[in-house]
């Protein structure tokens, strides 16, 4: 993505499980908190899927939080020993790992009203690095939480977007991000280099191109995007001609 496209604030997001990594479990979160994002004006910047070693954990956490508005992650705080995300997040902030009481007191009461053994396992989820605090949790009572601008979710996407859901209020509002489209029939050779022209010319607006299948065979879709409408109308209209130049057609998206 063009570098003069971020404006802050931005984020990144880490997957954190070996179940990802293997293929085992395929990632939903990924395309709603982008999307949830862009509503709110916070350009998703990057995304990494993060294997279950604390090291790592701590050192992605660490750089990220250092040069993104905010660090989402998903995944590992749950009751199991390979749920490590909050001893993790305690590490890089070099901050103990209590207790919270609420979080406790949300997790015995939880338990009590369905006849579920409060065991030591259950109750890592009422672990919470010191200074850090709760994200509600509608779905499983176990509660999220967030460190200065590390936000930490589970990594059940129904659990993760309530979670999400709760916290979103609280973000901050960037400009709107815009974008328009041209579909048309010509192979992304053809266009790459009038299209890397193109976005010389508007540093401002990120132009990409993608294949995309239609029902009659495959096109391509070159997409800009950008704060400034009129500017993004102008380049809309610059594609169409684009296109036309290079002997190709503009097809009506379905």
């Amino acid at each position: 993505m063009n570098e003069h496209f971020y404006a802050t604030p931005t984020a990144a997001l880490m997957l954190i499980g070996n179940e990802l990594l293997s293929g085992r479990t395929q990632d939903k979160n990924l395309a709603f908190i982008g999307s949830r994002l862009a509503a709110r004006g916070i350009v998703l910047a990057e995304a990494r899927i993060i294997a279950d070693i604390p090291e790592v954990i701590v050192d992605t956490i660490n750089h990220l939080r250092a040069v993104h508005t905010y660090v989402f992650t998903t995944g590992g705080i749950g009751p199991t020993h390979d749920d490590i995300t909050a001893e993790c997040v305690a590490d890089a902030f070099e901050v103990e790992l209590p207790i919270h009481p609420e979080a406790e007191s949300r997790l015995l009461a939880y338990f009590a009203s369905r006849d579920i053994e409060p065991n030591a396992d259950r109750m890592r989820m009422a672990r919470i690095p010191l200074g850090a605090s709760l994200i509600d949790n509608p779905v499983s009572i176990a509660p999220g939480f967030q460190m200065e601008n590390v936000i930490v979710m589970a990594g059940v996407p129904r659990i993760m977007q309530a979670m999400f859901t709760n916290v979103e209020p609280t973000l901050a509002q960037g400009p709107c991000i815009e974008s328009v489209s041209v579909l048309c029939d010509l192979g992304e050779g053809t266009l790459a280099s009038a299209l890397r022209e193109l976005q010389e010319r508007y540093p401002n607006l990120d132009l990409g191109s993608y294949p995309v299948s239609i029902k009659n065979g495959s096109s391509v879709a070159l997409v800009a995007k950008g704060q400034d409408i009129a500017q993004l109308q102008e380049v809309g209209l610059l594609l169409e001609e684009m296109v036309t130049e290079l002997g190709g057609d503009v097809l009506k998206e379905s």
